[in-house]
């Protein structure tokens, strides 16, 4: 040995000695003939140990300025072990680290001369990674950990690839270290390949050299002599092996706990789970501010990476909703989200949210020093892809034609088949639950999804295979056979048939998108589109229902099934008129209906083409025209078995008499129909909203007009409860608009009324109800106005009714057309007023739409009265309102009437003839003392007498 040996520091390991300075290996006192580049690479591997040194800074250092490939690096560190006998089945000192570089995992020890061979229990510098700066999102669950560690001698950290196990495990080992001495020992599985190192690995980790074939004695031995804390990562490859083993060593060594992490739980005795959900993403919703995105993890997390790569970062509100949108799409995963955000350095936050489309986002790199499978999403799903068995594998792979959540049988129906029985693909399914690969979707009812990134990744697989076209197939026929029953399954009420069915929309527009697109079957299209419909009516979906059935019908050409061209052409009538208002399309549509149902000789579309033509003629202004439509259907329905077409039949009569102004026979046919609802059965193929809940809404118009004011208010509260537990968007937008608002409104009640008008536009932007929400913003601009900012309300209330456009000739529509002309009056504008109202009679005598008539001809006359043209008429409008509202059984117009007469008749002097007017029009009412019009009238006749 060379004199100056006594001075060089010496790195004993195993049977070796290695001298740096001297650049001498000896192995049991002689030396070994190692290659220069070898030498150097073994030298500066072991004055880091148990550090992974990169490959690029193993070149830089040993080859300095030479240009040389990774492919150098490996033939030297591959004769480097030659000379150790590096075999990895006993001894191991220089460790592969795939994707990353090497690390010098022998025991060893260091001194300034020769040393005795080191004891079996001396230990490496501890393992444990560093913890992350800032956790975010995660403080709860590692306290429970932590506080878990302390009662469970074992604990296990279950989740996703990428859902952030590691660093919670590793951030619970840092806090708990001094609880156990510093003895935190950290041992990553995930580079291992052969489970049968898995005892040599634990070995190595813990500093222990061990010679026999079995190093699990030395490792208890090691273990039993103090408090210790092993923290297993990446355990899910190697389960068969380990749980048996950490049931032995927490057995035998009373002081250790171990917390491992993994894809699916150890199942072993005394196991304490922690299942690690995704961080918590900001909500789908339209108006998302800063401050509400930053509230969520996902989002603070997304915002925390991006200033780490990028430099001080602040989320702007233009970007706070792709962000948001971003964290959903990647499903609150932490690992996709810290590759998201290193993407935006490059490519904005619009541009990174526009990358998610496509599988390109798998491929993303993150940090360099995160193990191999952390490094890309690509990674870690590969990572847990290659490990199932050929059965879950291609129950995986099969199941990403799902879009969104699933239930058990529909997997079973779409998953199974050539090689794989039903019963075989549900056991799969169970499996991948537990390895963390498919999820339960949260609902009440037992259904299972796949994470965006899964399914992204699993349906890039099916395509390797060309098993798309197969799978996609059966997705698609699954669905149709299956909302084929669910339009048979009209009896149900609607909140019970949304439990089974809306959660299927998603499924219904992937296997539509798949069959219409080139490699599809646009016939299973078809078919599919015609069953779905009540879907889409059932969600007041119309504008999506119109576009699908457009697609489908020009699929279907000219030729074809006349009986699905029916139905298509139906549903898009119907979606046509209650989507779209006055679409000139709808009645061709709707007539084409009735023609192929007569030529069929289908009663059930012969109703449904009759209801439809008689609605479109309402939204037109042919109230006439609606009334022989509904004589009609009326006619067509005294023939049907089914006594709820007769009931359709009083209803749509009843409907058409209300707008034609004869309250007393629409009252009749609305109570005839009251009197059925317990037995009426909801039709959602023949009507799209419930029929129960409608029926109410116009009953509760009806009798408000008829000055039973107290009965329409309360039917009115119940009816908006019934609405709102319905869960259907369109009827419950009907329930506000067409009783709510207007009967709180016309009773002076503006704080309910503006209540009201608040929920029904929020609601209506909610489900995109277009018509709805021009309608409320037109009513909540009035009622600005009549709360007395008239300067407010009527600029914003011409402004909503332009933006309506020909939406302005819904019956709907007609009172605030009547406001806008009151507003006129309070701001002094007369003569534009006076127009306005003008314009609006003539639109109601061309139409025959005169349930509002009388109002508008009493608004008329308080015009004339401010107009020193005609202001000697006034009087006669009020007589000619009053007599039409005693005509149309409309006492609440009778008294509104009145009461603008009897001001004139005291203005003129004649108390007396006002007193009697107004006493004659009180006295027909036995409700609502509290209503607006009735304490105007008292004021009246208290003046009248004085």
């Amino acid at each position: 040995m060379p004199a100056d040996n006594q001075q060089d520091p010496v790195v004993s390991f195993g049977p070796f000695r290695l001298f740096p300075k001297s650049r001498l290996l000896e192995k049991e006192g002689e030396p070994l003939h190692v290659g220069g580049r070898a030498l150097d690479i073994l030298i500066l591997l072991a004055e880091r140990p148990g550090e992974v040194i990169d490959k690029r800074e193993l070149v830089k250092r040993i080859w300095a300025d030479v240009n040389v490939d990774e492919g150098s690096l490996r033939f030297h560190v591959a004769a480097l072990r030659k000379v150790l006998g590096d075999t990895g089945k006993s001894a191991r000192y220089v460790l592969n680290v795939p994707g990353r570089g090497y690390c010098f995992v022998a025991s060893s020890t260091q001194a300034s001369s020769p040393v005795a061979p080191a004891p079996a229990e001396i230990t490496l510098p501890r393992s444990l990674p560093a913890p992350l700066a800032k956790m975010i999102g995660r403080e709860e669950m590692i306290e429970k950990i932590s506080n878990g560690v302390t009662l469970h001698r074992f604990t296990t950290v279950v989740g996703p690839g990428g859902i952030g196990k590691t660093v919670v495990a590793v951030t619970v080992g840092h806090r708990r270290s001094a609880d156990f001495g510093g003895r935190v020992y950290f041992v990553d599985f995930g580079p291992l390949r052969d489970a049968g190192h898995v005892t040599t690995t634990i070995a190595s980790v813990l500093g222990l050299t061990v010679s026999s074939e079995d190093p699990t004695p030395a490792i208890l031995t090691f273990l039993k002599t103090g408090p210790a804390l092993l923290i297993f990562d990446g355990c899910e490859h190697v389960l068969d092996t380990l749980a048996p083993l950490v049931e032995h060593i927490v057995r035998e060594a009373p002081q250790l706990r171990v917390l491992a992490t993994s894809r699916e739980s150890f199942r072993s005795e005394g196991e304490r789970i922690f299942r690690l959900f995704p961080l918590d993403c900001p909500p789908e919703r339209e108006g998302l501010e800063v401050a509400e995105v930053l509230a969520y993890p996902a989002a603070q997390l997304f915002v925390e990476r991006i200033a780490q790569s990028s430099g001080p970062f602040q989320l702007s509100a233009e970007d706070a909703p792709l962000v948001a949108s971003i964290c959903r799409r990647l499903d609150g995963i932490a690992l996709a989200i810290e590759l998201a955000a290193g993407r935006v350095n490059a490519y904005g936050i619009a541009g990174t949210a526009s990358l998610l489309d496509n599988r390109f986002s798998l491929q993303w790199r993150g940090r360099r020093t995160a193990v191999p499978r952390h490094q890309t999403l690509a990674a870690a799903l590969d990572w847990s892809y290659d490990l199932l068995p050929p059965a879950e594998s291609a129950t995986l792979r099969r199941l990403s034609v799902f879009a969104g959540p699933f239930a058990p049988e529909a997997a079973a129906a779409v998953a199974s088949g050539d090689g794989l029985s039903a019963a075989e693909t549900l056991e799969a399914i169970d499996s991948l639950v537990a390895k963390s690969l498919i999820s339960p979707s949260g609902s009440p009812t037992l259904r299972y999804r796949l994470l965006d990134t899964t399914r992204t990744y699993a349906l890039g697989k099916l395509n390797e295979l060309g098993e798309v076209r197969q799978f996609a197939q059966r997705h698609a026929e699954h669905f149709r056979d299956f909302f084929e029953r669910a339009g048979a399954d009209g009896a149900t009420p609607l909140p019970d048939w949304l439990n089974v069915y809306a959660g299927e929309l998603d499924n219904v527009r992937a296997a539509l998108d798949w069959a219409f697109a080139g490699e599809g079957d646009a016939g299973l299209g078809i078919a599919l589109t015609a069953t779905a419909v009540t879907l889409w009516v059932r969600l007041s979906l119309f504008a999506e229902c119109r576009e699908r059935c457009k697609t489908a019908l020009a699929a279907l050409g000219d030729g074809g099934d006349d009986r699905i061209r029916m139905q298509l052409m139906s549903a898009l009538g119907w979606s046509l008129m209650y989507g779209e208002g006055r679409a000139r399309e709808a009645r061709p549509i709707l007539e084409t209906t009735l023609a192929l149902a007569d030529k069929l000789d289908d009663k059930d579309f012969r109703l449904r083409a009759l209801w439809g033509l008689c609605i479109d003629q309402f939204n037109n202004g042919q109230f006439g025209k609606a009334r022989a439509l509904a004589d009609r259907f009326a006619s067509a329905a005294a023939s049907s078995s089914d006594h709820t077409d007769l009931m359709l039949g009083d209803r749509l009569t009843a409907v058409a008499l209300h707008y034609l102004g004869d309250q007393n026979e629409a009252r009749q046919r609305i109570d005839r129909v009251n009197a059925s609802l317990h037995v009426l059965v909801e039709k959602p193929k023949i009507f799209p909203l419930d029929l129960r809940i409608s029926t109410q809404y116009f009953r509760a118009r009806i009798l408000w007009l008829q000055g039973f004011s107290d009965q329409a208010r309360a039917l009115a509260a119940n009816n908006i409860e019934e609405g709102r537990a319905n869960g259907h968007a369109l009827t419950f937008c009907s329930v506000l608009g067409q009783a709510a608002c207007p009967i709180a409104f016309w009773a002076g009640d503006f704080e309910a009324a503006e209540r009201h008008g608040t929920e029904l536009l929020e609601h209506a932007e909610r489900h995109a109800i277009r018509l709805w929400g021009l309608w409320a913003r037109a009513f909540n601009a009035a009622v600005v106005a009549r709360r007395g900012d008239i300067a407010t309300g009527l600029p914003l209330l011409r402004e909503e009714l332009n933006r309506a456009g020909d939406a302005r000739f819904l019956p709907r529509f007609l009172p605030l057309l009547g406001e806008l002309a009151a507003c006129l009056l309070e701001a002094g504008q007369i003569d534009r007023g006076l127009d306005v109202i003008e314009d609006v009679l003539a639109r109601c005598n061309d139409r025959q739409e005169l349930w509002y008539l009388p109002e508008l001809i009493r608004i008329k006359g308080e015009l004339m009265l401010k107009s020193p043209r005609h202001s000697a008429d006034a009087e006669t409008r009020f007589h000619e309102a009053v007599d039409i509202a005693v005509q149309q059984g409309a006492r609440i117009w009778e008294l509104r009437c009145t009461t603008s007469l009897a001001r004139v008749m005291l203005g003129a002097g004649r108390g007396a003839e006002a007193r009697a007017a107004l006493d004659k029009a009180c006295g027909a009412f036995a409700e609502g003392p509290d209503i607006a019009d009735m304490r105007m009238a008292r004021e009246l006749m208290m003046q009248a007498r004085a």
